[in-house]
Parts: structure tokens; C-alpha cells; sequence
């Protein structure tokens, strides 16, 4: 299959820039798989496209203030680093990290970097050079803080490429989910960036069951797909955990042929990574690399909340997976049509 056959028009004009003033305040496009029918409302009435005994699958990874700026060390010119993922497992006051730096020409083995900023002193050496920009970093402190502390306090949160803007205050907020817990993501799984914990509590009550995993996003969300055939792409491996509660819940969901409704994604490919044996899910703990692409056939997932996906996406990929290339795509042409918002920061699609 081509990518070229994942390629849509968006206006620029309908990329968010900023979330909507009031979390769960976006609009809400209903795909139906089975007739390609659109409806159009709003995400604060959700709970009228859900049933009762529907599991409700979030994923609570927190997205870490990953994006650092300071300078080379000792001339002084400008450096951003990304912090992708970290090598060891060990933290305190020595840490080596893979990373996207930049200016990454002038970057070479054994250049060295500081980050300054609110009391803390954060150095940095490139230790190798990898393709694409990527480096491997090692940080440490001078100090009694650890590297992760300095992090926190010097980092910024790292919103998407596509918002054209500086990083604010209020996004370190805006772009968690209410539920998000285990710190270690790069870029949040935005389609819960619209649930506030009132809408969960109401779902409870309307008799939705509500699971959580946990997959910590990856710069590889971003990663263009390079390839001019969808099979030649490779997805990056990214951390996963499902624990004893989701298995079971998922377990009795599937048994008693219930909707299992992943929000996003990133939750979608957790859930169809998960190993099944004589009808149990069984927990897991490790990582996938598992690209979700026409012809996958799903074994868990019946129900999907996502966001709008980039044309030519590796997520646009799955989301046609799941309702069909076609449909998908009619449905894209007409939130366009309609000035749905699109991105991290737009508005929402459910598929059931």
C-alpha cells in the first residue's frame, strides 16, 4: 500500500495552536465502522455514544519537561536538546540519555553543553552521534540535586512541532491528561487531554467501567513515515505496562463481549500488543514496536477515541486500520469542511 494513499488537504488555519478555554469544551465527531455515518456534537456529550458494561481504556503516562535550551560550553552559542529516552535505568547525578540536538552539525562527540536556569546548573557531553540528529547525551550536576530534579526545574514541555509557538506556564498543565501519574512520556496521548475528572466520575456513574495502562509516548509519534510503502515503515519501540487490574478487566470485557474502547492510540496499540491465551489477557511489561496498518485484524479494541492525525502518519494509518481507509478519509474531508480544530490540541473523533 502507498503512503500517498494516506494524504489529505488541511488548511493550515485548523492546525490548534492552543487548547479550547475549557478542557472538554472541543467538538466531537462520531464515525460509525459499520455504515461510514458522521455525527456531529460536541465531547461533553460523550456519555450518550457509550453504553453501560463499555470498558473505557486510558492511558496515564505523564509527559516530563523533555525540551532543554542552554549553550555550548565554552563559546557560548545556543543549544536545544530533546530528551528522548533514557539509556540506564539508574538515575541520581549522572544520567545518559538519546537525544535530538541542535544546531546537531556543530554537535560533535565530546562537545559539551550547559543548561542554566532557577538555581540549578545541568552540564551535558555528547558521548555519539547517531542518524536523523540524534545524539547520545550524558548529564550530570554539580550539585546535590539529581539530574531528574534539574530536569523538571529547567525543562520545558515539549508541544508538538506543528503548534508554531513558544511552550507557556499553563501547558504543563493543559497538556497532561487529569489521569496522568507515571511520569515518562515525550509528547501526551492527546486524545485524553479532553476528559476532565467530573466526565470521568459521570461515566462511572452511567455505568461505564474505566481501566488504566500505561505506554509512555515516544518522540517516534512524530517520526515521518520516510517510506513510499506503508510496509517499508518501522514504528519505534516504546514502554509499555499493563498491569494485573487492566488484564482482567479486559479479559472479562472480551468474555462477556462487551465494547473495549481505548482512548488514543498510543492505548490502542497497548491493548492490541497484549498476549492472549485461552481467552485471558495476560499482563505485560515490557515494550512493542508494533505498527497498526491495513490488514491488521484487532483483537481487543471495538471502540476508539482519538484525535486528528497528520496526512501520511503512522496514526492516520491506524485509525484507517480500525473504520477502513476510505471512510476514515471521508470523514477527515468533511471535519475540514465543517472547521473541525486538528492536531494535539483540536478537537476529537469517536469510532464505534
Amino acid at each position: 500500500m502507498d503512503v500517498a494513499d494516506f494524504d489529505f488537504d488541511l488548511p493550515e488555519a485548523l492546525i490548534a495552536q492552543d487548547p479550547p478555554p475549557e478542557r472538554g469544551g472541543s467538538r466531537l465527531l462520531v464515525l460509525t465502522r459499520s455504515t461510514g455515518d458522521v455525527h456531529d456534537t460536541v465531547f461533553s456529550e460523550l456519555r450518550r455514544h457509550l453504553n453501560p458494561g463499555d470498558l473505557l481504556v486510558l492511558n496515564n503516562t505523564r509527559v516530563f519537561p523533555a525540551r532543554l535550551r542552554g549553550r555550548r560550553d565554552p563559546s557560548g552559542g545556543e543549544v536545544e536538546c530533546l530528551l528522548i529516552s533514557k539509556l540506564a535505568l539508574e538515575g541520581g547525578r549522572s544520567e545518559e540519555w538519546e537525544a535530538l540536538m541542535h544546531p546537531g552539525q556543530k554537535l560533535k562527540t565530546g562537545a559539551r553543553v550547559v543548561f542554566e536556569g532557577s538555581g540549578v546548573t545541568l552540564h551535558g557531553e555528547v558521548m555519539a552521534r547517531h542518524f536523523f540528529g540524534r545524539r547520545t547525551i550524558r548529564l550530570w550536576t554539580d550539585s546535590v540535586q539529581d539530574v531528574r530534579t534539574a530536569i523538571d526545574r529547567l525543562g520545558h514541555i515539549p508541544l508538538p512541532p506543528y503548534i508554531k509557538r513558544e511552550d507557556r506556564p499553563s501547558d504543563k498543565e493543559r497538556y497532561q491528561t487529569v489521569y496522568a501519574r507515571d511520569r515518562g512520556s515525550v509528547a501526551a496521548p492527546t486524545a485524553g487531554l479532553h476528559f476532565t475528572a467530573r466526565q470521568l466520575d459521570d461515566l462511572r456513574a452511567h455505568g461505564v467501567l474505566i481501566a488504566e495502562i500505561t505506554l509512555h509516548v515516544g518522540y517516534g509519534t512524530f517520526k515521518p513515515v520516510r517510506a513510499d510503502r506503508v510496509e517499508d515503515h518501522v514504528v519505534d519501540a516504546e514502554s509499555v505496562t499493563v498491569g494485573e487490574e487492566a488484564a482482567d478487566a479486559v479479559t472479562r470485557a472480551l468474555a462477556e463481549r462487551r465494547r473495549v474502547v481505548a482512548v488514543g492510540t498510543t492505548t490502542t496499540r497497548a491493548l492490541e500488543s497484549l498476549t492472549i491465551e485461552s481467552g485471558r489477557v495476560r499482563p505485560s511489561s515490557g515494550h512493542t514496536a508494533l505498527f497498526i496498518r491495513p490488514g491488521h485484524e484487532f483483537r481487543v479494541v471495538s471502540g476508539l477515541i482519538t484525535n486528528f492525525h497528520l496526512p501520511r502518519s503512522s496514526l492516520l494509518m491506524l485509525v484507517a486500520a480500525f473504520a477502513g481507509r476510505e471512510r476514515v478519509l471521508a470523514a477527515y474531508r468533511h471535519a475540514v469542511e465543517a472547521g473541525y480544530r486538528f492536531y494535539s490540541y483540536g478537537d476529537a473523533m469517536l469510532i464505534v
